[in-house]
């Protein structure tokens, strides 16, 4: 299903009327890049993840949907941060608003390439962390990244 519209603390925005479980993963390579992919929608580059399935843990959610979306299997090694802001609503085709329930786990790569699946990314890389304020990031995205990168020992919770 289509995303319309993403909505990040915006007064006109509409109210959510359902709450989805994501995980995402911050992926960290030996030589510290964090792999990131590009979505085909919005054309911004963000961390690998996506909605929890019914029957599914959060973590399985995250391996599967990495491995999906960017070529990688990873291995998660903690949790980075639990994001719930109600000012972050995603629009879609079918009349869904949804509030983002993100959890963000840390992980580290165990093998593979990465590659776009070309349904939901059309890139996928490996990415210094200093060049990260050169690409197009949403807020939201550029928050649990930023947290995670800046001290992969704390848990956030927002």
């Amino acid at each position: 299903m289509p995303r319309l519209s993403e909505y990040y603390h915006d007064p006109h925005a509409p109210l959510a009327n359902s709450l989805a479980p994501t995980s995402f993963a911050v992926v960290r390579n030996a030589q510290g890049r964090v792999l990131l992919v590009q979505r085909i929608d919005t054309r911004n580059w963000e961390l690998p993840g996506g909605k929890v399935n019914f029957g599914e843990s959060a973590l399985d959610t995250v391996v599967r949907e990495v491995n999906e979306e960017a070529g990688i299997l990873i291995t998660v090694t903690g949790l980075a941060g639990i994001y719930t802001d109600p000012g972050h609503v995603m629009a879609y085709s079918n009349g869904e608003v949804r509030q983002q329930f993100a959890m963000c786990f840390h992980a580290t790569p165990l093998r593979g390439d990465p590659r776009p699946d070309h349904e939901e990314t059309i890139n996928a890389e490996w990415v210094e962390p200093g060049a990260l304020d050169t690409l197009p990031i949403h807020p939201s995205m550029q928050l649990r990244l930023s947290q995670a990168m800046k001290r992969p020992e704390q848990v956030h919770l927002i």
